[in-house]
């Protein structure tokens, strides 16, 4: 009986394929060219792309949405101001720092237990009420924004105060809630936010219109 063996073919050194030896990556090497190239593409040219195009698209907005008044800049239609004369409009209570700073942005952070909100909200409808002959206070007069620096104000808000902006500046009521309907912006896409009117812009308007003399312009 024969048998057979199998054996491997036996390959000499000249048969032998070459292996490369393995490449060996350094990670801080991996890690410092990445950051490099995520410092250039993300902190460089992308904010610098995104500033150019806003420039392009949204010159007005892309430089603080500023209003202006006889060439000199009195504002901008994303921050409240204060304004407590009659003859003025004026915006939503403010927190932020001694009121419509900038610079301190924020809210009371009050709870509605909280005592000492009650009783600025009760002493602000008091003296609103007292003011309008007992006409109802909207809401956006008593609350602040969480910002404090919210440059809208409500319709209602705008209704409320037309007459005495309108006795103030001597001005009939028809002419100051055409101003008002005037500068009333509606709903973001029809859909979004609630009507607002900008506060700053109607009093700018007003100010345009009124029969208070031109050297008695904003002065708040």
């Amino acid at each position: 009986m024969q048998t057979t063996t199998n054996h491997a073919p036996i390959l000499d050194a000249a048969h032998i394929p070459h292996v490369p030896p393995p490449v060996h990556h350094s990670v801080w090497g991996t890690a410092i060219r990445f950051t490099i190239l995520t410092t250039i593409l993300l902190g460089l040219l992308y904010p610098l792309f995104l500033t150019v195009a806003a420039h392009v698209l949204f010159p007005r907005q892309a430089t603080g949405s500023l209003l202006l008044k006889d060439g000199q800049v009195i504002g901008s239609q994303l921050l409240a101001q204060s304004f407590t004369a009659d003859k003025y409009f004026h915006p939503r209570p403010s927190a932020a720092g001694n009121g419509y700073d900038a610079t301190a942005s924020g809210g009371t952070n009050l709870s509605l237990s909280n005592a000492k909100l009650a009783q600025r909200i009760q002493s602000d409808i008091d003296k609103l009420t007292t003011a309008s002959n007992g006409q109802p206070v909207p809401i956006d007069m008593l609350t602040t924004s969480a910002s404090g620096l919210d440059p809208d104000i409500t319709p209602d808000n705008a209704a409320f105060q037309a007459a005495r902006v309108a006795q103030a500046r001597n001005l009939s009521i028809d002419a100051v809630n055409s101003l008002i309907a005037a500068h009333t912006k509606p709903r973001d896409l029809g859909l979004f936010g609630e009507p607002r009117i900008n506060v700053l812009e109607l009093n700018l308007a007003l100010d345009n219109q009124s029969a208070v003399k031109p050297a008695d312009s904003l002065t708040r």
